[in-house]
């Protein structure tokens, strides 16, 4: 239902904005250039999916090999203390746990291509699991929040492009993001918990998350003792050595149980296909909505509203350029790495408007297409509070990242 109304209401703003700049600004071409927007953003939304599609049949097979090896149960008794606490309507055992572990693991490597497919997998487990296939349950709601937090260790993109521009160190929005992202997840996980009325001071809670603060303290001492110019490399090579060897792990377990690996993969692979097909309808809807909002002009006029407000107020506005990829990142990926890549062109790639950019991305997820792609692919239509607490998370990453700009790198 939430979904409904804001799809409603991107073309409505953006009917709205665009009929003002025609009839008072005389952009004649305002509306040529929103449906050329509606065309261009469900060809994108197409050709994601057919993109999907190979990736998606490979990992769910080997996410297939893994289940019939016994792999993902391990993993699932691996998390379960944890998982019993966020996730208490979940059966111990249940292969959804190892799912989802394998989903959070590879977008914390900032592995995308890998993350969708597990996390499409987990969603499906879970809706076995639901009792109203039309209503969002309890752990899909945390498990989503989850995910559009963008809890990520490794930013490798980020920094790929950041090298590609020109910056004098690629690696210098490590930390920055690092702590943005936690943020951002921390606030996701504790809204839902408030939701769910899930004990937050729960010892494991509380050690799992004080565990992972010092992890991220660790990996900072373990960046700062690297040389600059090799962290993004050691960071990639790392990351897709993690990765493959999963696969192999999970080949290998098929073979310990002897079960036809191959056989086991095929027929994980038909499930990717038949999910990139189901999801094709529900990504055309959200990312042409979308399309004509940003075609419309109406997300300037936010960026440049907001702008106004803080100057009025007398705060610096040096962080509001940067603005448009942090409103793009619930919206679109794609639209919200163009928006960091053009403020990193126009501005620097070691501007600050450029490092803040980077920030944004790398603080959370594509929230909106993610909770199209996710309920779409099960078929649920009641998201109830997830988009909120989604939302509320990518808040807490865009105000963290801008906090943590200005302490790392505004010289002003």
């Amino acid at each position: 239902m939430v979904l409904n109304y804001i799809w409603i209401g991107f073309f409505i703003i953006a009917f709205a904005v665009a009929t003002v700049k025609m009839l008072f600004l005389g952009d004649l071409e305002i509306f040529t250039t929103m449906m050329n927007g509606t065309f261009e953003s469900a060809k994108t939304a197409f050709e994601i999916s057919l993109g999907l599609t190979g990736v998606l049949s490979m990992w769910l097979g080997i996410m297939k090999i893994g289940e019939r090896g016994g792999l993902i149960n391990t993993m699932s008794r691996f998390v379960y203390p944890l998982f019993s606490r966020l996730f208490p309507d979940i059966p111990k055992g249940h292969p959804a746990s190892g799912s989802m572990f394998m989903n959070f693991s590879a977008n914390m490597l900032g592995l995308d291509n890998a993350a969708t497919p597990l996390g499409l997998k987990a969603m499906k487990e879970l809706q076995e699991l639901n009792t109203d296939k039309t209503r969002a349950s309890n752990p899909m709601i945390m498990f989503l929040v989850i995910n559009t937090s963008g809890l990520t260790l490794i930013p490798i993109s980020i920094m790929v492009y950041r090298a590609q521009l020109g910056a004098a160190n690629p690696s210098d929005v490590f930390l920055p993001i690092l702590i943005a992202t936690f943020c951002s997840t921390l606030i996701g996980i504790l809204s839902v918990c408030i939701y769910q009325r899930i004990r937050i001071w729960d010892k494991v809670i509380l050690s799992t998350f004080g565990g992972l603060s010092i992890l991220i303290v660790g990996l900072l001492f373990l960046v700062k003792s690297l040389p600059e110019a090799t962290v993004s490399h050691y960071s990639s090579a790392i990351s897709n050595f993690l990765l493959f060897s999963i696969i192999i792990g999970f080949i290998a377990s098929g073979i310990r149980k002897k079960i036809n690996v191959y056989d086991a993969f095929i027929e994980g692979a038909k499930e990717g296909f038949h999910t990139a097909v189901t999801v094709i309808p529900y990504l055309v809807a959200i990312l042409v909505s979308i399309g004509v909002f940003r075609a419309s002009g109406a997300m300037n006029f936010v960026v440049d509203s907001i702008g106004l407000l803080f100057q009025a107020l007398g705060f610096n506005t040096e962080f509001v350029p940067a603005l448009p990829t942090a409103f793009m990142k619930p919206l679109s990926g794609s639209g919200a790495r163009g928006m960091m890549v053009d403020a990193m062109t126009n501005y620097g790639a070691d501007s600050f408007v450029g490092r803040l950019s980077c920030l944004f991305q790398g603080a959370s997820d594509t929230t909106f297409y993610i909770l199209a792609l996710y309920f779409g692919s099960v078929g649920v239509k009641q998201t109830r509070y997830a988009v909120g607490c989604g939302l509320l998370a990518d808040a807490a990453g865009i105000i963290a990242a801008i906090m943590l700009c200005y302490l790392f790198f505004y010289q002003g």
